[in-house]
């Protein structure tokens, strides 16, 4: 078997990392020169894709290819995979495409529970552009009979991205929206659960995420306790001083159910919740 990787990243390096073994040849993708040093040197074939263009010897690799996994953002004229492979995935026929999205793709739906066959409501910008990329997706598994599964990812966290590294650098805060909770998911639960799901390669649509929607300002004061130190001051939502993008988050109030990746995939959380992961990370610092 053989996997092609659409953006290398946090996330699809750790499904990388967890899959390799059941592939014969990786190969994957990244914007720069320099960083495609770095996947030869973790044993991935680089190959050059800024999305606007054809990458040269892409076409040839999707050929070959039995599994692709996507981790590319859309952008306002579509998914750039589509866009400029998109033929190229359907010549090869592989027998399992992933595509990694977003819970964001649901919107505000003021602390509800949410699951995948929810009505999506994307407000922001970059959401809206998630539900048409997952969209044009679906329509190419149904043109192409080519199995498509569809992962809608949570806050990610893991080692080096985590509470412990916003104390490390100084930039810790709990900040306070009454009735706000957040779903995340560690990265080595997104590895495992794609994973999962690529030995049933059926189209389908799966929420990867924690088992505990809970407010941010709790994990901050558990991260400080593990740390043995004093949590920051509590910082009321309307007060802060937040970015556009940060403060958008926050006008999207949801729990996500995981229980389709439970029951369908049979799969168990590594990290059920942010204090099992918290423990475990901190051992990374």
């Amino acid at each position: 078997m053989k996997l092609f990787v659409f953006g290398v990243g946090f996330s699809s390096r750790a499904f990388i990392d967890e899959a390799r073994e059941q592939f014969d040849w990786v190969g994957g993708t990244t914007r720069s020169a320099e960083k495609a040093e770095a996947l030869k040197d973790m044993g991935v074939e680089p190959f050059l894709f800024d999305g606007t263009t054809k990458g040269a010897g892409i076409a040839e690799a999707l050929q070959a290819a039995t599994h692709i996994l996507v981790s590319i953002a859309p952008n306002e004229t579509g998914d750039p995979v589509l866009l400029q492979h998109g033929n190229d995935l359907a010549a090869g026929k592989p027998q399992w495409i992933g595509y990694l999205s977003t819970v964001g793709v649901y919107g505000n739906h003021d602390g509800a529970w949410v699951d995948e066959d929810t009505e999506c409501r994307p407000v922001s910008r970059r959401s809206v552009q998630r539900v048409a990329a997952e969209t044009a997706w679906l329509d190419f598994a149904t043109a192409t009979d080519v199995p498509v599964q569809i992962f809608r990812l949570s806050g990610i966290y893991g080692p080096g991205r985590n509470a412990f590294e916003n104390f490390k650098k100084g930039k810790a805060r709990r900040l306070v929206k009454p009735g706000q909770v957040f779903n995340r998911i560690h990265v080595s639960d997104i590895a495992g659960a794609v994973n999962a799901a690529m030995s049933s390669p059926t189209t389908r649509i799966f929420n990867v995420t924690d088992d505990e929607p809970a407010p941010p300002q709790d994990v901050v004061a558990f991260a400080a306790d593990l740390l043995g130190v004093e949590p920051p001051a509590e910082i009321p939502f309307e007060t802060a001083d937040l970015t556009p993008m940060a403060r958008s988050f926050y006008g999207e109030n949801k729990r996500v159910s995981n229980r389709r990746v439970k029951d369908e995939l049979g799969y168990t959380f590594r990290f059920p919740n942010y204090r099992v992961a918290l423990q475990d990370l901190l051992s990374y610092i």
